[in-house]
């Protein structure tokens, strides 16, 4: 489909979905962003839903503002994957034992390494700018710093939530590796600062949602969020970088007779900011729950713990401001998804996936998310498939 263009206050607002579909309570977040006087475009992808402080799946294109809270909690969070040498054949009938050994090798949930892990670590894996990223530790937001050693403990670890580690196949029977994580609890920590300090400035106390306070160029606000913010999407994208590593690491040892090599890998983050210039003006591009779709440019859309994912190349529509969605997206909460579904229902709908199937993922269940097809399909003006991925082993935290 093209999309649909709804009015708003100061911007139309772009939908590449049937509004109809869209809850409320998101369409009102839409409506509320698309008020803010520094606002100069809005496009929404098709696995928009409602999220905290701004919608996901929207991409806000704004003139010397950024709303932190729109970028979300977790900064720079986004998706790597990598097309092995190995083929089904190569995978033995019974998959609990690699899943076993990626989850001995990568602290899930809460967990960290007992030391920090880093290139270093591993052979030939790029280590320019990791003693200059780490430098600049020192100049995030003292209220944070503390926490450095915890961070880098942390780093090459997945998290929790909808976060992943898997293994898939494509339709040609290529085994791919794919995982999805973010800044872990530093970019937590760094955004829940820097919300609390906007929503606080004079010139955020009219807005109609708290949520969208925001901070303006030119302030010394504004050049310390841009600063931590950078620092923890670049914290984000080493972090996934260190994962893979430890993923190849696994990989190889397991199917060490295979001898397995690795293509070139394939990174996108998708909450985090970029700057970026539209009709000759210079703007900050928040893409919540939404990837970069530029022209040639490769992107990872997954679906949920059963269902598969997308390898896709942007075509670089600039209406959507060169964006594609991040996922299936959520069609109800987890909450919602808690009462509605049983660890049955799980085990059912994760047939054939080396996977948790206990209570504690529940509300990752693939019937919690859209249909990761149909959410392709709204978009093959933003996006073409490369291949299509199904996943036979999925660690979650």
């Amino acid at each position: 489909m093209s999309y649909v263009e709804m009015p708003g206050a100061k911007v139309p607002i772009r939908m590449w979905t049937d509004p109809a579909t869209v809850e409320d309570v998101a369409l009102r977040q839409l409506q509320n962003v698309a008020t803010l006087p520094w606002i100069k475009g809005l496009a929404v992808m098709p696995d928009v839903h409602y999220g905290k402080g701004a919608t996901v799946g929207s991409v806000i294109a704004m003139r010397d503002a950024v709303c932190p809270a729109a970028v979300g909690v977790d900064i720079g969070c986004g998706m790597s994957a990598v097309r092995t040498s190995l083929t089904a054949n190569d995978l033995p009938g019974d998959l609990s034992r690699l899943r076993s050994k990626i989850e001995q090798a990568i602290p899930v949930g809460r967990g960290m390494h007992e030391e920090p892990v880093g290139p270093g670590d591993f052979h030939g894996l790029a280590t320019a700018g990791w003693g200059e990223f780490w430098g600049r530790f020192d100049g995030v937001a003292e209220a944070v710093r503390f926490r450095q050693e915890r961070a880098g403990k942390q780093m090459g670890t997945l998290g929790g939530g909808n976060h992943f580690v898997e293994v898939c196949l494509d339709t040609d029977g290529a085994v791919w590796l794919m995982l999805h994580s973010g800044s872990r609890n530093i970019g937590k920590e760094l955004a829940e600062h820097h919300i609390g300090v906007a929503q606080r400035l004079p010139h955020n106390q009219g807005l109609v949602d708290r949520d969208l306070a925001v901070f303006i160029a030119d302030t010394p606000q504004m050049a310390a969020y841009r600063n931590d913010l950078f620092w923890a999407q670049e914290y984000a994208r080493h972090n996934r970088t260190l994962m893979m590593a430890l993923l190849k690491d696994v990989v190889r040892k397991e199917f060490k007779k295979a001898r397995p090599a690795f293509e070139a890998e394939i990174s996108c983050h998708h909450n985090y900011v970029a700057e970026e210039r539209y009709d000759g003006v210079d703007l900050l591009v928040t893409r919540k729950g939404a990837i970069r779709a530029g022209s040639g440019e490769y992107g990872i859309i997954p679906g949920s713990m059963g269902t598969g994912s997308y390898i896709v190349k942007g075509l670089g529509n600039e209406l959507a401001f060169n964006s594609a969605s991040h996922g299936a997206g959520r069609r109800m909460s987890r909450n919602a998804a808690k009462r509605r579904y049983s660890t049955r229902d799980l085990e059912e709908q994760t047939r054939g996936v080396e996977c948790r199937k206990d209570s504690g993922v529940v509300d990752e269940i693939p019937g919690a998310y859209k249909s990761i097809d149909q959410v392709i399909d709204q978009q093959r003006d933003l996006v073409r498939v490369v291949a299509k991925l199904k996943q036979v082993v999925c660690v979650k935290g």
